[in-house]
């Protein structure tokens, strides 16, 4: 795997290195030791897929609190999708700020994203299905989310008018931790 960080500190694009032949080609998705080498958590507990009939679905920006942070590694294996990953870890230099990058099926990519950061992604094709891994076990109570249109952060979904839950729709402004 190559390991690229992002403009958001201790997050990283992963560019699959595929070994092939005539009868398609063989990449390792994940492996401790590099994960380790780069010092990112490499204790995942539970993996979660989720698959998105429709073009333009929006799902986020979702986190967890009190505890309960979940460092992921999110691979699209169906369609394509733009993900989005945002600063809120209140001591961090790129505090607000957010990244985005394309990860679909063609390209195979993973994005590494650290604990304390929010999460969310809109599908760019019919019947798109991601796939990901967290550190931590989904924990209710403890789950919270920033509106995917926040006036604090200003994201860029290059959308109009996605489709969302109710429950995504009525996050409120969103408030820094004292």
């Amino acid at each position: 795997m190559i390991f690229t960080e992002t403009t958001l500190k201790g997050a990283y694009v992963l560019d699959l290195e595929k070994r092939g032949d005539h009868r398609g080609f063989f990449s390792r998705t994940f492996c401790a030791k590099e994960f380790e080498s780069h010092h990112l958590n490499s204790h995942f507990v539970q993996g979660n897929m989720s698959h998105n009939h429709f073009k333009h679905t929006l799902r986020g920006m979702h986190y967890q609190t009190d505890g309960a942070e979940e460092a992921k590694l999110v691979r699209c294996t169906k369609g394509a999708l733009l993900d989005v990953i945002l600063d809120i870890r209140p001591d961090s230099k790129s505090y607000g700020s957010y990244f985005s990058v394309e990860l679909s099926e063609k390209n195979g990519r993973q994005l590494y994203i650290p604990k304390g950061m929010a999460h969310g992604f809109l599908t760019l094709e019919d019947d798109t299905e991601i796939a990901y891994l967290v550190s931590e076990y989904y924990t209710p109570g403890k789950e919270a989310g920033i509106r995917w249109n926040d006036p604090a952060f200003n994201i860029n979904w290059n959308v109009e008018h996605p489709i969302l839950s109710d429950k995504d729709l009525a996050y409120p402004d969103y408030k820094k931790p004292l």
